[in-house]
């Protein structure tokens, strides 16, 4: 039986794209670099910030100064480009009486402030960024967290993600996986919206 749901955020919950290439091109131009690849923004989408800059400066001296301007930079000015998942919000209800709810997210310092502005806190009883552990995904580190928070066997837990990285944690934690949009991923469950996930959750309520 299912007694733990957990979310990915960039991707399942919001469409963030543009807000992370915006954020990400903003940091660039101070330093008078060029806009982003295509490559460069996929790979930006799935990591931590941290390691975003590192990528994105790697082998250059402003490295460091780059790092600082990341953390000086508020990204409440981005947050208008993020997407809420039109169904977010209706599902947030339906699993609140019935589960513990979370996250797992490579978001770092963005994360409260996201869950603040959308009105979204009071759905999650668990959030854990890249900056509450020492492995990031796709190290399965956020997801054994939760499970330890909340005293669950792997069986127990189903994971909403929509990349690799997410397969690779659900995998080494033995979550059972849900792709959300994203049908190239190997998982349990693939869906195209959270309505669908209702009879995977009373499924395995029944089962």
């Amino acid at each position: 039986m299912i007694k733990v749901v957990v979310f990915d955020c960039d991707g399942v919950m919001f469409e963030s794209r543009e807000a992370n290439r915006a954020f990400y091109n903003h940091i660039l131009a101070a330093f008078g670099r060029k806009e982003m690849t295509e490559e460069e923004l996929f790979y930006v989408h799935m990591h931590t910030a941290g390691d975003s800059i590192a990528h994105l400066f790697q082998g250059r001296k402003e490295l460091e100064s780059a790092r600082q301007y990341w953390l000086n930079t508020d990204y409440t000015q981005f947050l208008p480009l993020m997407i809420m998942d039109p169904g977010l919000k209706g599902f947030l209800r339906y699993l609140k009486p019935k589960y513990k709810v979370a996250i797992a997210t490579n978001r770092t310092t963005t994360m409260d402030k996201l869950l603040e502005i959308f009105e979204l806190k009071d759905y999650f009883d668990m959030v854990v960024s890249a900056l509450d552990v020492v492995n990031s995904k796709p190290h399965p580190e956020p997801l054994l967290k939760i499970m330890d928070r909340f005293k669950v066997l792997p069986q127990e837990v189903i994971y909403i993600g929509d990349s690799e990285l997410d397969e690779k944690a659900a995998c080494a934690a033995d979550i059972s996986l849900i792709a959300y949009k994203n049908k190239g991923l190997t998982a349990a469950y693939h869906v195209d919206g959270f309505h669908e996930v209702v009879p995977i959750l009373e499924d395995n309520c029944s089962s």
